[in-house]
Formats: C-alpha cells, sequence, structure tokens
C-alpha cells in the first residue's frame, strides 16, 4: 500500500468518525469539538514551525485575534460594540434574531481567520528577518503583549472579557458547533494535503534545512516565509472564531491568549512528528485524550502528570510518533520499487517475430 492510499483511507476514516460522531459520542460533543480545533492549531502550527523550520512560541495570538475579531464584528453588525461590552453582553436591548445570529456567524468566523492573516502579514514583516531562538522569543513577547493589550482595551471588554452573542433557544448549539470544527479540520488536512504536494512544500523545506543557500540558489525565502506564516495564521483564527463562540465567553488571558494552549499546539506537532502532514493530527489526538484522562483520573495532579508526558515526548519520541514508526519499520514508508510494479509484458520481441 502506497503512502498515498494510506492518507486517503486516514482522511476518510476520520471524516466518518467525524460525520456521525453526534451518534458515536453524544454526551462528549463539546470534548471532541475541542479536539478538532486541537488538530487544526496543530496542523497550523506545523506548517511554520515543521516544515518551513521557525519555530514560533506566540501563534497563540492568531488564535486570540481571531476569536476577538469574530465576536467583535457579530456584534458589531447590530450594536455598537462599545455598549454592548460595557454591559458585558447582558439588558434587554441586546436581543439578536436567529437571522442576525446566522448572518453574524457567517461572516464573523471567516473574517477572523482573515483578520489574523492580515496581522500575521504585518508582524511578519517586521519579525521574519529574525531566525532561529530570536525569532522565538520576538513572537513569544509578541503574544504577551497582544494578550495585554486586549486585557487593558475596554472597547472589547477589557480584562472583564466579552460574550458572544448566544444562538436562538431552538438550535442545539453544542452540535452546531461541533460540526464547524469538523468541517475545519477536514478543510484544513485537505488544503495542507494539496498544498504539501506543490513545490511551495519544496521551497519552505528549503528553508528549513539551510535557508542562506535556498536564498543562492534564488528562491524568495522572505515572500515563502511569510506565506507560510499567513497560512499558518489564517487557519488558527477561524479556530479561534469558533472557539470564542462555542465557550461564549471570551477572557484575554485565560481564552483567547491562553499561554498554555499556546504551548500544546507545539507539543502536539512534536508528539505526532513535525514535518508530517498526519503527525500534528495524531498527536493532537493522543495528547488530546492524554490531558482529558489526566484532568478526569488525576485531578490536582493533573499538571504533574502532563509535565511528565512532555518530558517523555521530548527524551523518547523526539522525532514524533511518526518518525518512530518510520524508523522502526521503514518499508512501511518506502517508496514502491521496480521489483514491487507487476511485470509488463515484453512485446517487442513478439512484434520483431511478427
Amino acid at each position: 500500500m502506497s503512502t498515498r492510499t494510506a492518507g486517503i483511507i486516514a482522511y476518510a476514516a476520520l471524516f466518518a468518525i467525524g460525520l456521525f460522531g453526534p451518534w458515536l459520542f453524544p454526551a462528549h460533543l463539546s470534548q471532541f469539538s475541542k479536539l478538532w480545533l486541537f488538530m487544526v492549531l496543530a496542523l497550523s502550527w506545523d506548517l511554520l514551525g515543521g516544515q518551513t523550520g521557525y519555530n514560533s512560541f506566540g501563534n497563540i495570538m492568531f488564535f486570540g485575534i481571531g476569536m476577538y475579531a469574530s465576536a467583535v464584528l457579530q456584534v458589531g453588525l447590530i450594536y455598537p460594540v462599545a455598549d454592548y461590552t460595557a454591559a458585558k453582553g447582558g439588558g434587554t436591548e441586546f436581543v439578536f434574531s436567529a437571522q442576525q445570529i446566522y448572518a453574524g456567524l457567517a461572516l464573523g468566523v471567516p473574517f477572523g481567520g482573515l483578520v489574523a492573516m492580515l496581522a500575521a502579514v504585518v508582524f511578519g514583516a517586521l519579525l521574519l528577518g529574525m531566525r532561529g531562538h530570536y525569532f522565538a522569543i520576538a513572537t513569544l513577547g509578541l503574544a504577551v503583549a497582544t494578550a495585554e493589550l486586549a486585557a487593558g482595551w475596554d472597547y472589547i471588554g477589557a480584562g472583564s472579557g466579552m460574550i458572544a452573542p448566544p444562538l436562538p433557544n431552538d438550535i442545539d448549539g453544542t452540535r452546531l458547533f461541533y460540526y464547524l470544527s469538523f468541517a475545519l479540520a477536514m478543510l484544513t488536512i485537505a488544503f495542507l494535503a494539496w498544498l504539501y504536494a506543490t513545490r511551495f512544500r519544496l521551497a519552505i523545506n528549503a528553508i528549513r534545512d539551510d535557508e542562506d543557500k535556498a536564498e543562492a540558489l534564488g528562491h524568495y525565502t522572505v515572500r515563502n516565509k511569510m506565506a507560510a506564516w499567513a497560512i499558518s495564521a489564517l487557519f488558527t483564527g477561524l479556530a479561534g472564531a469558533i472557539y470564542g463562540n462555542l465557550s461564549r465567553f471570551i477572557d484575554p488571558h485565560d481564552i483567547a491568549f491562553n499561554a498554555e494552549v499556546g504551548v500544546w499546539m507545539i507539543l502536539m506537532a512534536i508528539l505526532g512528528g513535525m514535518g508530517t502532514l498526519w503527525g500534528p493530527v495524531i498527536g493532537a489526538i493522543v495528547f488530546f485524550i492524554s490531558k482529558e484522562l489526566f484532568w478526569t483520573y488525576l485531578l490536582g495532579w493533573q499538571r504533574v502528570a502532563l509535565g511528565a508526558l512532555i518530558v517523555v515526548i521530548v527524551v523518547f519520541f523526539p522525532e514524533g510518533i511518526v518518525g518512530w514508526v518510520k524508523n522502526r519499520w521503514p518499508r512501511l514508508f518506502a517508496p514502491p520499487t521496480e521489483e514491487d510494479s507487476p511485470r509488463q509484458p515484453d512485446n517487442g520481441g513478439e512484434a520483431a517475430h511478427a
């Protein structure tokens, strides 16, 4: 079986599980919604960190930017945002019809992704000239600064947070956001599978392997880095926009710009295998299930267990689960050889005798 066929089968299986999720695990839809979004975060981070070699510690800022941008547009289409946030989403004057809510969602979620992508282009012009740990620390500082800016900006609720518009009472919001999260995860995997089959992947891998040589060979390294970070920010912002509506309450530190989630998206990519398509997906599944089990059965010690898991990841799986499997069973990932392909009958001799 070729790796392409295996990937198609994996995608189809994941699609089937996600499609019938509300019937397979009806009591855990909120948790599985977060799992789909975690896949998006891991895949998005890996595009820059694993494929391009630029390890960003601040991609969580795009998650928060997308979340706030979506909520502001959803509210701003109907009411003054400053009045809404001052009332903390309450008051009988802030009533949304079903049509207004659906229109806000349809416009707000894509808007959140686009604003995050625009932010990546602006910040990229400032930071992508840096390399290595300088870039990583700069992105971390930018994420912290963005969180503090949100916490002090009264227009979006400052430290008191912001509440996303409620759904109509006759709509099952849990199921709606589950399918939105699932659709985004499938879209992200499909888009990146297509992107990694193009010459763009070769260009960003060349930057990861040796940026100076890539520049010497005529590659537009700055443009490609900018494109990679912008695409990464787009999907991260879309995930943030959906998550903000799923949680409804948007807090600048605990929800939107949560530094813990910013670390998790990196760990998920490392656990599954950086620089691969399915590595971040596998890493997100393993990490999320482990986290949920720790929070359920090791309450009080869950962070200790999570820290131990991080140590295990770094020490025993430096190349990730996919890399470990590749090293242990290399034939599963070897390209087909001439011996594996069916022999074609040699008709040349028969034609000569005819």
